[in-house]
């Protein structure tokens, strides 16, 4: 059996619009901060969305 990495959930956001995607990543491949080009429903372009801090309650 192989071992199950931990996956992080991750707030991608774009700053001008404040629109929000949640996505999964793993921290082991990835140690940067993503950067992903999604559709933002406010302007109904595709915008870029950078991953911020989540915020735990």
């Amino acid at each position: 059996m192989s071992k199950k990495t931990q996956e992080q959930i991750v707030i991608l956001k774009n700053k001008e619009t404040g629109s929000r995607y949640y996505t999964r990543k793993n921290p082991k491949n990835t140690v940067d901060k993503i950067e992903l080009k999604k559709f933002d429903p406010k302007t109904r372009k595709v915008e870029t969305f950078v991953e911020v801090k989540a915020k735990l309650k």
